[in-house]
């Protein structure tokens, strides 16, 4: 947390797994927050890989893996959504290209301004995200729960522990993506500060999956053919995330010694498929315990160059 900006919050796990849902809770109830869709990373169609004759959005071949690590060193470094630039100029550091999905104009995400958040600074700029036109359908979260949440943010903001994360005008930033946890995007790993990871089961997601209209994507539109959760979405996220879990059966238990290690946060002994309300909640508290305990390292660091004769956080 020394010197950054902004705090970036991962949120992943298999398609259709509530990853944009609770995304875009997270915004409305946490102040300072904005989305950065992994979504809005992908290479242009002509250049995703093929697999079984299908057209294969869910493998890492797929990402523009170098553009995502500038988005959040940005991010990182100025406490602010990417900005992006469609133009022939030369990028500057406060304009450059940082998604091959730039180019492509749409209403920026709308932060909440309620009383447990603030709005962004007005000078804030946004990628033109494409993930952002696509329909997740009704919240499956009670406006009673969701204000219920709200409330525990407000409070906790007034208390000292709460005070001293934003005192320094920090911003939080959740990266919803499919693939974030594993070994092929290390890269990316370890440009999170707070790894949420989403459980869900074959059937569930692959019901949920072909409820789906489609996607927007930089050519058009995208709607599933027949067979490509089977195909293409499930076998990809197996054998993606195995190392997270006993036997590599993604449907079983996790390897929590994997996950203190990597630090990321799941709802273990819970189930695979936990319903929205239960999983906001725990991801409110995660949240809060995480800043807290970032926090609380960055003064410790502080306290032992103080005492080494430093002047300062390094």
């Amino acid at each position: 947390m020394v010197n950054k900006k902004a705090i970036v919050i991962g949120i992943s796990g298999c398609s259709s797994s509530g990853k944009t849902t609770l995304a875009r809770l997270l915004r409305d109830i946490f102040p300072h927050t904005f989305i950065l869709h992994e979504d809005d990373f992908y290479k242009p169609e002509d250049q995703i890989p093929m697999k079984d004759g299908l057209t294969d959005w869910d493998c890492e071949e797929s990402l523009s893996i170098s553009d995502m690590e500038s988005a959040l060193n940005h991010i990182h470094e100025t406490g602010t959504f990417p900005v992006s630039d469609s133009s022939d100029n030369i990028p500057t550091p406060s304009s450059r290209r940082l998604s091959h999905r730039s180019d492509h104009g749409c209403c920026p995400p709308i932060l909440s301004t309620g009383p447990s958040s603030s709005p962004p600074p007005p000078s804030q700029s946004f990628i033109a995200s494409k993930e952002d036109q696509n329909s997740i359908g009704q919240c499956p979260v009670p406006d009673d729960v969701i204000s219920q949440q709200k409330t525990r943010v407000h409070e906790w903001l007034s208390t000292p522990r709460g005070q001293k994360v934003f005192s320094s005008g920090l911003s939080l930033c959740v990266l919803d993506g499919f693939l974030l946890y594993t070994p092929a995007l290390s890269s990316i790993m370890s440009r999170l500060d707070i790894k949420l990871f989403l459980l869900v089961s074959r059937a569930r997601a692959t019901q949920r999956r072909e409820a789906r209209d489609g996607y927007v994507t930089l050519e058009g539109f995208w709607k599933d053919p027949p067979g490509y959760v089977d195909k293409i979405v499930w076998p990809n996220y197996a054998k993606s995330h195995a190392w997270l879990f006993e036997g590599g059966d993604v449907e079983g238990q996790l390897k929590v010694d994997v996950l203190e290690k990597e630090r990321i946060k799941a709802q273990v002994g819970k189930g695979l498929d936990v319903d929205m309300s239960t999983t906001l909640e725990w991801a409110v508290g995660t949240v809060i315990s995480e800043l807290e305990r970032m926090v609380g390292e960055k003064e410790e660091t502080g306290e032992r160059h103080s005492k080494n004769g430093g002047g300062g956080y390094q």
